[in-house]
């Protein structure tokens, strides 16, 4: 399986090509996470998750191998012309910086692919996605691709038409 993971990556992933990873990474020592991130092609951004601290605390682990290691992370990207925040951290929060602007939230943690917001009981959460690696075919997508992917695109559009004048400067990075 963690060839078929490492295929698929470095299918998609350039070297140049920013990737964050929402927490368990890998269940095993330094040694084998140095050994793993070699492999795979991008700048490796680390959201640590719950499995992450056994690699991460062996002193034989390189941490220069991530671009950057953080606890929780807000980014901007564009989507069909809007600028967008996406807020990523290991657990699924039912309330993120942005999301009644139209930002994303996406996590790991789960391990299923389970509608993210029939999981937490709420359908307005319907811009968070689960992006574990075995909810996603073990593939990588990008936030545009995840909005396609689970019939989202429309709504984000509608919902950011109706945002775009109001409070751009503290919902949205710029």
């Amino acid at each position: 399986m963690d060839q078929v993971l490492i295929n698929n990556w470095n299918k998609r992933a350039k070297q140049n090509d920013d990737i964050y990873i929402a927490g368990d990474l890998i269940f095993g020592n330094g040694l084998e996470a140095n050994d793993l991130l070699n492999q795979l092609n991008g700048r490796k951004h680390l959201i640590i998750g719950n499995r992450d601290h056994r690699f991460l605390d062996d002193k034989r682990f390189d941490k220069s191998l991530f671009s950057s290691i953080n606890d929780y992370l807000a980014i901007t990207t564009t989507i069909k012309g809007y600028k967008t925040k996406v807020v990523i951290f290991h657990y699924p929060i039912a309330n993120w910086d942005g999301s009644h602007y139209g930002s994303i939230h996406c996590y790991g943690h789960i391990h299923n692919n389970t509608p993210n917001f029939e999981l937490l009981g709420q359908a307005k959460n319907k811009f968070m996605f689960n992006v574990s690696s075995d909810a996603n075919s073990f593939n990588l997508h990008t936030v545009e691709e995840l909005l396609i992917i689970n019939n989202r695109l429309d709504d984000f559009i509608d919902v950011r038409k109706n945002q775009r004048n109001i409070m751009l400067g503290d919902a949205l990075m710029q």
